[in-house]
């Protein structure tokens, strides 16, 4: 047992019994599954339209006999005071407060329980394990972190009882990526996690100078990608560069882990915690079957998919997610000449949500090599001090001198994937 497991254990919930349900659901036959998701799923929307005021309300007098008359829940239904939407029922001390902070352009506070917390943790469990490593095996982490000294130390915090090496990835240059590469030589890595965009810059940079990472770090057993789409020519970069196999990882922060692809390169839905449904047009609603705290039934997550309904070769779940259209990122270019990737823009809003809670709603174009337009929406004026806080923040994680235009929009249009990126680089186009 990792040490993470150990403190979830004392402090929250086991995850070996919940690990050992998993086990037994995913190995019952298909009416026996459905009988026990369709039960879940009514116990949910019961619960929560009982112990839940929003919830309530936004069904109405009466509950729906059947499940497509219930309404959607969008996030713009959810961006308010968090603690307006939670569960009456609940302790505080069963519950935790979060927030995506706006990767897909909406920011949003959420709260969820521990107990649907060690569900999303025991689902990963088997993921990783179907990949031969495990929650506490050493990773190697391509990720961004705050800036401020109490969120970074946090984190860092996180990193040492997660047994996992962060590898920031605001800036990247030839001479960070060497000193990456020193970093694996001197590691025993298990396994790669994080941004598809990071880590495809890396894997350039170590084709280029003929390096096979899994050469100097022998103990790389799989490369995970999640938060962005990973293309098919993605990953045969990353595979030529690594040495090792490439999966995919799809989920939201606010309800966790939605897709997980198998070794037969199906994207599984971990149907034991999750119901997804793919409307007419594409777009994906999901019900977080166990979170009593938070009303996230027939939510609608912002993106577009198929739901295939067949049992793969490894026989993980009767349903999978096929042809996502997840966000793919720009890669930003700074007039010095150092490249970082588009989520970066996800740290400068988590900063000024959290700083203000201003934002709602917000995209970045690259017009220029020393010029990025913000186009923002918000329920109040946007004061010059706010203004000045967000240019303030942008050259914190850039760099110094650059052109911050922001402008205060009524809407952002939605591109066709019906996800909004949240940055959109046009210099191409000059």
């Amino acid at each position: 047992m990792s040490l993470f497991e150990l403190i979830y254990k004392w402090r929250h919930h086991d995850l070996a019994p919940i690990v050992d349900e998993l086990k037994t659901l995913r190995a019952l036959p298909k009416d026996d599954f459905e009988a026990w998701q369709e039960q879940k799923k009514w116990e949910i929307v019961q619960y929560l339209y009982e112990n839940n005021a929003f919830y309530r309300e936004h069904i109405g007098d009466q509950l729906p006999e059947k499940w497509e008359e219930l309404p959607l829940v969008l996030k713009s239904d959810l961006q308010s005071n968090e603690y307006q939407l939670i569960s009456g029922s609940l302790n505080k001390n069963e519950i935790y407060a979060n927030n995506t902070s706006g990767s897909s352009g909406h920011p949003l506070k959420f709260t969820k329980d521990y107990y649907t917390q060690a569900r999303v943790w025991s689902a990963k469990k088997l993921f990783f394990q179907m990949h031969g490593i495990d929650i506490g095996s050493r990773e190697a982490r391509f990720y961004g972190i705050p800036k401020s000294w109490r969120s970074a130390w946090v984190q860092r915090l996180k990193d040492m009882v997660l047994n996992r090496y962060r590898f920031v990835i605001f800036e990247m240059s030839d001479k960070i990526f060497s000193k990456w590469v020193s970093k694996f030589q001197s590691d025993k890595f298990e396994y790669i996690y994080g941004y598809t965009s990071s880590i495809v810059l890396f894997c350039r940079y170590l084709n280029t100078n003929n390096i096979l990472l899994k050469s100097i770090c022998p103990t790389l057993k799989v490369c995970m990608v999640t938060s962005e789409t990973c293309t098919k020519e993605d990953k045969i970069l990353i595979e030529k560069a690594f040495g090792i196999p490439v999966v995919q990882e799809y989920g939201t922060t606010e309800v966790g882990l939605l897709g997980y692809e198998c070794q037969e390169g199906t994207m599984h839905i971990p149907e034991d915690n999750v119901f997804i449904e793919s409307t007419s047009n594409g777009e994906l609603l999901v019900t977080d079957l166990f979170n009593k705290s938070f009303p996230f039934v027939r939510y609608k997550v912002g993106d577009i998919a198929d739901i295939t309904e067949k049992k793969c070769k490894c026989g993980s779940s009767y349903r999978s997610i096929d042809k996502l259209l997840g966000r793919t990122n720009d890669v930003i270019q700074l007039p010095s000449g150092k490249f970082s990737p588009g989520f970066t823009f996800y740290y400068v809003s988590r900063a000024l949500l959290e700083s203000s809670g201003i934002l709602k709603e917000f995209i970045i174009r690259q017009t220029a090599l020393d010029t990025f337009e913000f186009d923002v929406v918000s329920d109040k004026a946007l004061e010059e001090t706010d203004i000045e806080e967000l240019k303030k923040t942008a050259e914190e994680y850039l760099e110094p001198g650059l052109n911050i235009v922001v402008h205060q929009v009524d809407r952002i249009e939605r591109p066709a994937s019906g996800k909004i990126k949240h940055f959109y680089s046009e210099l191409e186009n000059k």
